[in-house]
């Protein structure tokens, strides 16, 4: 037995599942796996879409490393499953992964909060008139992004330009939720800043030719680009990467994540929406980040499954 393996015990690397993000969350796990088998953890993949959670009691794991995007792994659900089970799990607690995976819950705790995010307007399904679609396009401005309030990966996210395309995108997003947020559009560079253990990691700014940093910019797109360091002033990096750590408090993040940011003509940041089980495929940012910081994968799938004990 590894010193690792002694430390950990016998480990689940939760991955797959049934939300949208399935596919990204298999090549996240796989990864993860991979890194921490290396490393000499007994590491075994788990995906809830495929087996019963209760397994995880019988086949005797003692930690859990959630590599689930999207609802059922990133939503609070899992976590508070595995709470009743006693079994530690990496990352965010029930109530910090519930409220970072709810766009419009996030916002407005931020805004309460004085913390800097875009002017936006929020849209039930049950309630909404397509005659509003005038007025708020007035009150946003000329350009809106429409966001399901829980999808991530840029799922069901659209950016119009009319009230035709608005009430088009929002009737899509209703396809993916009940609610759907609408957000003024901030010209500019995005920026996402990675949180691990406590600690901002160097900043990360991505172009891409697309209309905005959609699915296939993210994860299939090799036009994309990606700075690191992302090419602000120390001075700014360190504004960046403390603002970070209060929205990711804010909403009770913990252990580790990451926080997106779009930055206007002005050079101002607004904050776009936290991160609680973030990508770890080759093209994932929080590894870029890591490296930038001086963390290879297999450091950082490490840093990870020590969040599970924290």
């Amino acid at each position: 037995m590894t010193t690792l393996s002694a430390q950990y015990g016998k480990v689940a690397v939760m991955l797959g599942g049934n939300s949208a993000e399935r596919e990204v969350s298999l090549k996240s796990g796989s990864a993860v796996l991979s890194a921490l088998s290396k490393a000499g953890v007994d590491a075994h993949a788990f995906d809830p879409a495929a087996q019963s959670i209760g397994d995880l009691i019988e086949l005797k794991f003692d930690r859990v490393v959630i590599m689930l995007h999207g609802r059922g792994g990133e939503d609070g659900s899992m976590q508070g499953a595995l709470q009743l089970m006693n079994i530690p799990y990496t990352g965010s607690g029930v109530l910090g992964s519930a409220l970072a995976m709810d766009k419009v819950k996030t916002k407005q705790i931020w805004q309460t909060l004085g913390l800097p995010t875009a002017k936006y307007h929020i849209v039930e399904k049950r309630s909404f008139d397509a005659g509003s679609c005038k007025v708020i396009m007035q009150d946003l401005g000329e350009v809106v992004m429409v966001k399901p309030a829980q999808e991530g990966s840029s799922i069901g996210i659209a950016k119009v330009t009319s009230t035709t395309q608005l009430e088009t995108a929002i009737h899509d997003g209703f396809k993916y939720d009940n609610t759907v947020l609408l957000e003024r559009f901030i010209q500019g560079p995005e920026y996402t800043v990675t949180i691990l253990n406590g600690v901002a990691l160097p900043s990360i700014r991505m172009s891409t030719p697309h209309t905005f940093y959609d699915y296939d910019a993210k994860y299939h797109s090799n036009s994309t680009e990606y700075f690191c360091p992302s090419g602000l002033s120390a001075e700014q990096e360190l504004k960046l990467g403390e603002l970070a750590l209060e929205a990711f408090r804010a909403v009770d993040g913990s252990g580790w994540g990451r926080v997106d940011f779009m930055q206007d003509e002005q050079g101002d940041f607004y904050l776009l929406e936290a991160n609680t089980v973030p990508g770890m495929t080759e093209k994932s940012l929080v590894p870029m980040a890591a490296k930038q910081a001086g963390l290879s994968f297999s450091e950082l799938a490490l840093a990870i499954l020590r969040t599970a004990d924290t």
